[in-house]
């Protein structure tokens, strides 16, 4: 029997018992038929095309190497394409039927995942709420008169509800945040570009983001993993700049004084008090911060010229299909229209004053803590004032991407009214990984359970490792970097990024020949005089770290390396005798350098 709340713990464990795929489909089935919100889906995958998924899944073996999703379900927000099921945007007009899926799916069912539907949201991903579609208003899992939450409403409404594992939504102005908070889920909003773009129907190009929904922390991270990397079919696309946040003395930014807004909701503001004490007790420093400069940046989505981003993406379908828009997001896209280039040039000057001003802010803390949503309505008084109520819900969220930050929405409890809350760790770029140990813990010590399932517990198996809590670090000089062909080799035995540095300068870097894929190999020698190579440090459970040395082939070996900064931690390394002949990289800096000159040639 599985849990209410389909997590990849669970899920494993079926498989480790004996559970087949076709089987965990069947659950899906009924699961899905007998729903009682009928406006999750736009189009849900067909049962016999289900089926048939997991009969071909089954012909291969689990590979949790390769296929370290094999048989987990999952669903994708209706304006990102599946081959074979049709992309709305929630606009029946606008369908299109992609012939290959996007960048992020593919790279989700290569890793074996099922997709079992696309799901419903805000038109044309406009809005915070999830009213504004054709295909109706999905509703809160916890009341149904009471909004999901948008744009991904149906994507999470589909995990909160036990009908998949995970889902994928997008995020412009905090679509993939707030109906976490609302459904009692975890919302990864990757840093901008980290997850490519490729094949999702854009709403604010410049600043979208794909997201993840999932019952914990740990399952949205592992799915991040496997769904990253740089696309060069997305213009915005970016290579991974893994950066770090203080292991000790970590200082938190918590809202103060008049920036405390909660439009009369005391019961989320006391649930975003409660969140502060809890991070307190994890040994964060609490520090108080001036909102005031990330509230007008937030401003400027809306209020702004970035509208005109809307209307770039439709302008060709608006001219002609206008009476088949909602009329709030008609409303809102064609206020665009009167935008000048000069507008334009003077919204991207102000951003950049204002990005300015949040550098003191930024001075003082590490992360910020914020509310994820102010407050939540019922879906009769967003349909009566759906402008003004939808721009609450955006007050904490609208800047993140404007300002280029990476964040991680945890549920936080629930309020008097039976409702949930929810709060979100933001840090500035590539801090994704760095984030992810405190969000997991944040949201453990809240003892609000997984989606619709208030009194589940959050599975050990998912826990989000510290660099510090009971790991064994280890160094990475080639394949296993992240991104590389081999990093999935770290991340399925629950390895954790700790940072991105050099080595000391007296070691070189060779290609070692008939590897594959290719490997380096990493030698020290006293006396040489270079300015050291760009390694990656991991943190591995014992258990996983005994595993991943016992793979290592000769002529590699684990042995000590000294870091830029004088530490040391265990590497790989090589035998000398196997670079005698071999192809010395040393002045490329490292294997990424390589890469580069390889993928240019």
């Amino acid at each position: 029997m599985l849990p209410t709340i389909l997590d990849l713990t669970s899920l494993r464990a079926a498989y480790e018992a004996g559970q087949s795929p076709l089987e965990i489909i069947e659950t899906v089935i009924a699961r899905r038929a007998s729903s009682k919100d009928p406006a999750i889906f736009i189009t849900p995958t067909p049962d016999e095309a289900l089926r048939a998924e997991a009969r071909a899944l089954m012909e291969r073996a689990p590979q949790p190497n390769s296929l370290p999703l094999w048989g987990i379900p999952f669903a994708v927000k209706d304006n990102i394409d599946v081959a074979g099921l049709p992309t709305t945007a929630a606009c029946p007009a606008f369908t299109y039927h992609p012939e290959k899926d996007a960048t992020v799916v593919a790279r989700l069912r290569a890793a074996g995942a099922i997709v079992i539907g696309k799901t419903n949201l805000d038109q044309f991903a406009t809005g915070l709420n999830g009213t504004r579609s054709p295909y109706g208003a999905p509703r809160s899992v916890f009341h149904a008169d009471y909004i999901s939450g948008g744009s991904s409403s149906g994507s999470a409404v589909t995990v909160a509800s036990g009908l998949a594992a995970f889902s994928l939504g997008t995020d412009t102005a905090g679509s993939g945040r707030v109906p976490a908070a609302f459904n009692n889920l975890v919302g990864i909003k990757p840093t901008p570009g980290l997850l490519p773009n490729t094949g999702a129907v854009p709403a604010c190009k410049s600043v979208d983001c794909i997201t993840i929904f999932a019952p914990t922390v740990g399952d949205g991270v592992a799915i991040r993993k496997i769904a990253e990397g740089f696309d060069a079919a997305d213009a915005f696309s970016r290579r991974t700049k893994p950066a770090t946040l203080p292991g000790t003395g970590l200082r938190v930014g918590v809202l103060a004084g008049a920036e405390r807004e909660f439009f009369g909701d005391t019961d989320v503001e006391a649930l975003y008090d409660k969140a502060i004490e809890r991070l307190k007790a994890l040994g964060a420093t609490i520090v108080p911060f001036d909102y005031e400069p990330f509230r007008e940046a937030a401003a400027l989505l809306y209020d702004g010229p970035w509208v005109a981003e809307r209307l770039a993406a439709v302008e060709d379908f608006l001219a002609s299909n206008a009476a088949d828009f909602d009329p709030t997001v008609r409303k809102i896209i064609e206020g665009a229209k009167g935008k000048t280039a000069v507008e334009a040039f003077n919204g991207r000057y102000k951003l950049e004053e204002l990005r300015r001003k949040t550098e003191a802010e930024w001075a003082k803390a590490d992360i910020l803590l914020l509310p994820t949503a102010p407050t939540t309505y019922k879906v009769a008084d967003m349909q009566a004032d759906p402008i003004v109520l939808n721009g609450r819900l955006g007050r904490y969220t609208n800047f993140v991407n404007l300002l280029d930050c990476a964040a991680i929405a945890v549920p936080a409890g629930f309020g008097s009214n039976g409702l949930p809350g929810g709060v979100t760790l933001i840090a500035p770029a590539f801090t994704d990984d760095a984030l992810a140990p405190l969000a997991d813990a944040l949201h453990r010590a809240a003892a609000a359970g997984m989606g619709i399932d208030r009194a589940a517990a959050v599975p050990e198996p998912s826990r989000v490792a510290s660099p510090t809590d009971n790991t064994i670090a280890i160094a990475v000089v080639g394949a296993h970097l992240t991104g590389m062909p081999l990093n999935h080799e770290l991340t399925t035995l629950g390895g954790t990024l700790i940072k991105a540095c050099r080595t000391a300068g007296d070691y070189r870097l060779f290609v070692l020949p008939n590897t594959v894929p290719q490997k380096p190999g990493l030698i020290r020698e006293p006396g040489y005089d270079g300015r050291g190579l760009e390694i990656e440090v991991w943190a591995l459970p014992p258990d996983g770290f005994g595993r991943f040395v016992a793979k290592i082939p000769a002529p590699l070996g684990i042995g000590k390396v000294t870091l830029e900064d004088g530490s040391s931690v265990s590497c790989f390394l090589c035998e000398s005798h196997a670079v005698k002949n071999a192809e010395e990289i040393t002045a490329l800096g490292g294997w990424r350098g390589y890469m580069r000159r390889t993928s240019a040639a």
